[in-house]
């Protein structure tokens, strides 16, 4: 068993692990390895992998969070381990990696994730359970039908966008969106990163909503062969309760149908009811649940 800090070359081995433990997700190799190669600007982020036989069997990741203007708040991304190597300590060597690094940056306080059945796991290690996140799959056969938009409102791939209009619209959605920190910190640099120069981003099936010279609400697409993840749909305050997010997210799994996609997964928080209200009308089923878990650094 080794745990060391994860590079370009494990790629493969993430994913075929991440599908693993998480069917429900959507990263394709050469974002991985764009990843691990070229990490993200936040202050600090890393990733470690568990080896054993020269085979990557466990991950995680760990950075400061740049998105939240709470101070001193970190976290710990995905980690898990191969179902035929836990019990091994593999995932406590994981977590006790990452904290260190955390704790190194000066983090105070930590989120990670949890499946249902980890949070026994969670809990001995000073993780309270926070909140729900649930993760829905929709079969795109048939495909939704392409939407006709009301009057006053285009319907345009994000690829006709200046990106820093998508950046102010996804800000703007994003400040209230129900979480146990505010994302009312996101940087253009980050921005960038997670979202526009990502490898997965399909800026042909991404779709924005125009009204009257404003990106009003826009659903994203990352993609990974006949697999998409539905990265965020929002509609800025001023816009709500038109039915733009439910427009602009038909579209987009339209346009990805009409390019290959088969099936599409997405997650919302359990207290995000319109957007969970939207994914119901639209025909998502429940695959899975996980928990935003809180702990103290010490």
């Amino acid at each position: 068993m080794r745990i060391r800090v994860a590079q370009p070359d494990d790629a493969p081995g993430v994913v075929a692990l991440r599908t693993i433990v998480y069917p429900y997700l959507v990263r394709g190799v050469e974002s991985t390895r764009k990843m691990l190669a070229e990490p993200p600007p936040e202050e600090g982020w890393t990733a470690f992998v568990a080896e054993v036989d020269d085979q990557v069997v466990g991950w995680t990741s760990a950075q400061r969070s740049g998105w939240t203007s709470t101070p001193d708040f970190g976290e710990i991304s995905m980690l898990h381990v191969h179902p035929e190597h836990r019990q091994q300590g593999l995932g406590t060597a994981l977590l006790t990696a990452a904290t260190d690094h955390l704790r190194q940056l000066g983090i105070r306080r930590i989120r990670a994730m949890a499946q249902t059945d980890g949070l026994p796991f969670a809990r001995r290690h000073g993780y309270e359970p926070s909140r729900e996140v649930r993760y829905s799959a929709l079969d795109l056969n048939p495909a939704p039908a392409l939407p006709e938009p009301p009057p006053g409102v285009r319907l345009l791939p994000i690829s006709d966008l200046d990106p820093h209009l998508l950046y102010e619209a996804d800000v703007a959605s994003a400040a209230d969106e129900p979480g146990d920190v505010p994302v009312d910190s996101i940087s253009y640099e980050s921005w960038q990163y997670d979202v526009w120069n990502n490898l997965g981003l399909d800026k042909a099936a991404s779709t924005a909503a125009e009204v009257d010279g404003v990106v009003a609400a826009f659903s994203l697409v990352k993609r990974d062969g006949d697999r998409m993840w539905s990265d965020f749909t929002g509609t800025i305050p001023e816009y709500r309760g038109r039915g733009l997010a439910r427009l602009t997210k038909t579209a987009a799994l339209h346009r990805a149908a009409a390019n290959g996609v088969r099936v599409a997964y997405t997650s919302n928080d359990e207290a995000n009811g319109p957007m969970l209200a939207i994914n119901t009308r639209l025909g998502y089923r429940q695959v899975a649940s996980q928990w935003t878990c809180l702990a103290d650094v010490t």
